[in-house]
C-alpha cells in the first residue's frame, strides 16, 4: 500500500535519527586524532567507518560525508530487520489496533529484540564496537532496546494541536514577510461525509496549513471541498501537483514595494 510505503520511509528517517544521536555524540567527544578506518561491505559497496569522523581529515575523502554514509548503512541494515508492523508503526495504527497498541506500549519484549538481533549482519555490532558504543557484541540487545524505545515513542507520538503548528512562512510559496491564514486541509463542510465514507480518521480532521491569502485562494480554485478532502489533504500532496508548483514559483517572486 502507498500509505504503508510512505509511513515506512518516514519511520526509517526517524530511526536513523535515533541511531545517529549516540554515534554523533561519541564522535564529537572523542579525540581529534583520526582513528583506524574500518571497511564494511554492503551490497558490493564499501562503507568506511572512522571513529572520529567529525575530526580533521587524514586527506582522504570527506569525514562528515563518510560518517553520514555509514550511518545510513547501519540504519538500513537494522531497520530492515524490524518486523513489518514495527516498520510501519504510527499513531493511527495503534489507535485502530488494540493488540498493536499493547505490543508496543511498553519496551519491546526480549524475544522481539532477540529476533531483530539475530537478523542483523555481524558487521553491525562490529561497527558499534568500533565507535565505542559496545564493549562486546553481547551488549547489542541493550543498545538496540534503547534506540527502539526512542523510535517507537517518536513514531507513535500523537499529532500536534493544530493551532500550535503556525509556520513562519507560507507553506506553498515560502514568502515569510506576508500575513498568513490557516487553510483547513480537510474542509469543515466535508467532515461528516469524510467520517461516514472512511476517507480519514477523526483525529486528522482539524489539520491545517498556514498559507498566504493568495495561495489560500489558489488552493480553493484548483479543487472543490470534497476533492480537497479526499485527494489533496496535505501540503505534500498539494505540492506534488504541477499547477501548484508553477503557481508557487511565480507568486514567490511577487513582492510589495516598501511604502
Amino acid at each position: 500500500m502507498l500509505h504503508d510505503s510512505n509511513t515506512e520511509e518516514t519511520n526509517y528517517e526517524i530511526f536513523r535519527d535515533c541511531l545517529a544521536a549516540p554515534v554523533l555524540q561519541t564522535s564529537a567527544l572523542t579525540s581529534s586524532t583520526p582513528a583506524r578506518r574500518r571497511a564494511v561491505r554492503r551490497r558490493k559497496h564499501i562503507v568506511k567507518a572512522a571513529k572520529n569522523s567529525l575530526g580533521p581529515s587524514d586527506g582522504e575523502g570527506n569525514p562528515a560525508e563518510e560518517l553520514a554514509e555509514f550511518l545510513d548503512y547501519l540504519a538500513e541494515e537494522i531497520f530492515a530487520s524490524f518486523p513489518q508492523d514495527l516498520r510501519v508503526l504510527s499513531f493511527s495504527a495503534i489507535q485502530n489496533d488494540v493488540h498493536l497498541a499493547e505490543k508496543y506500549n511498553d519496551s519491546p519484549s526480549s524475544h522481539a529484540i532477540e529476533a531483530i538481533v539475530s537478523s542483523v549482519p555481524l558487521s553491525v555490532p562490529d561497527s558499534f564496537q568500533a565507535y565505542g558504543l559496545l564493549q562486546t557484541a553481547s551488549d547489542l540487545p541493550s543498545l538496540l532496546t534503547s534506540m527502539i524505545n526512542e523510535y517507537v515513542s517518536a513514531a507513535t507520538a500523537p499529532p500536534p494541536i493544530w493551532s500550535t503548528t503556525r509556520a513562519s512562512a507560507c507553506e506553498i510559496c515560502e514568502r515569510d514577510w506576508i500575513p498568513l491564514t490557516y487553510h483547513h486541509l480537510i474542509p469543515k463542510q466535508t467532515h461528516s461525509k469524510v467520517i461516514k465514507r472512511g476517507w480519514h480518521e477523526e483525529w486528522r480532521l482539524n489539520s491545517v496549513a498556514w498559507l498566504c491569502r493568495a495561495c489560500h485562494n489558489f488552493v480553493h480554485r484548483i479543487a472543490g471541498n470534497e476533492e480537497l478532502a479526499k485527494d489533496w489533504w496535505s501540503v505534500e500532496l498539494l505540492m506534488d501537483r504541477q499547477d501548484v508548483q508553477t503557481w508557487a514559483k511565480w507568486v514567490g517572486r511577487v513582492r510589495w514595494k516598501a511604502r
